[in-house]
């Protein structure tokens, strides 16, 4: 079963249109959310959580496309935001009594470790949190009441390294268990090659990739090489070319690389902004 699918869904804002044909994210397994500012991965993150309604298509959760029963399956989800809103006035303790009349699941005694484990001061106020304790409070909570599937909207984003590196190995251990999924959307892309199964690029608004990490990296080469040399490819194989004095850089699916040339591996952000640009100069082709 899948934690969650997205079935030709639409949503449409002034100026900007969300379409994804077919997403979905294995129940076990960590997806990676990428793409630029304005991409639509934050659409993406409320349409699954219901904070807003798609103009078409349907998106199952737990196998269950019923929006009248997604209260039930909320309960079974962490939700964290990226930035972390609790009311200014209330601490630790009475986050914990809160929580305990919004989940059913809500184990006082996991939270409490989490606060300990994350040195958040109990008794302070949350208004006198800095950025990085807000977001460990908010995962503290997501993951004390036995959620099944973990969604976080740029977790560590403007953290430190160290900060950082504290939530993603909060996350590593999470994962540990089979039933567990996280979809985890950042612009760090070095922070979700450590952790992620999956990676789906969002580009204006459309899905340009979702793939397994490690077929996504042995899919794509990069092949450098003379304006003589590149009459030899055919266009349709060349998926970005970038022009240099003395030669050109070109993207291509690795299979379609000729055995007259050396290729290089690329890295998840090199994919993702080669392919971008690379729709660009198409586009720019067609005027």
């Amino acid at each position: 079963m899948d934690a969650f699918h997205f079935d030709s869904v639409t949503k449409k804002y002034p100026g900007f249109e969300f379409s994804i044909q077919d997403l979905s994210l294995p129940c076990g397994t960590v997806m990676g959310l990428v793409g630029e500012n304005g991409a639509g991965k934050t659409t993406l993150v409320k349409l699954l959580m219901h904070m807003v309604n798609p103009d078409s298509g349907r998106i199952e959760v737990f196998g269950n496309d019923d929006p009248t029963t997604f209260q039930t399956a909320k309960q079974r989800i962490g939700f964290v935001l990226d930035e972390a809103n609790f009311p200014d006035s209330i601490n630790c303790f009475q986050v914990d009594t809160i929580m305990g009349y919004c989940y059913h699941n809500w184990d006082s005694k996991v939270f409490l470790a989490y606060l300990e484990r994350f040195a958040l001061p109990k008794g302070k106020m949350f208004k006198q949190f800095s950025r990085g304790m807000k977001m460990k409070l908010a995962l503290a909570v997501a993951l004390s009441h036995d959620a099944e599937l973990l969604v976080l909207d740029e977790p560590t984003g403007g953290l430190d390294p160290i900060v950082r590196g504290e939530i993603l190995e909060i996350i590593n251990d999470y994962t540990r268990d089979e039933r567990h999924s996280v979809l985890i959307s950042s612009h760090i892309i070095s922070d979700l090659e450590k952790i992620c199964d999956y990676v789906t690029f969002l580009h204006e608004g459309s899905v340009l990739f979702s793939q397994d990490k490690e077929t996504l990296l042995d899919s794509y080469a990069l092949v450098r090489c003379s304006g003589e040399c590149k009459k030899e490819l055919e266009p349709s194989s060349m998926l970005y070319v970038r022009s240099l004095p003395y030669f050109e850089e070109i993207l291509m699916k690795s299979e379609l690389v000729p055995s007259f040339l050396k290729s290089e591996r690329v890295g998840i952000e090199q994919i993702m902004v080669m392919m971008a640009k690379g729709r660009e100069q198409k586009c720019m082709h067609c005027l």
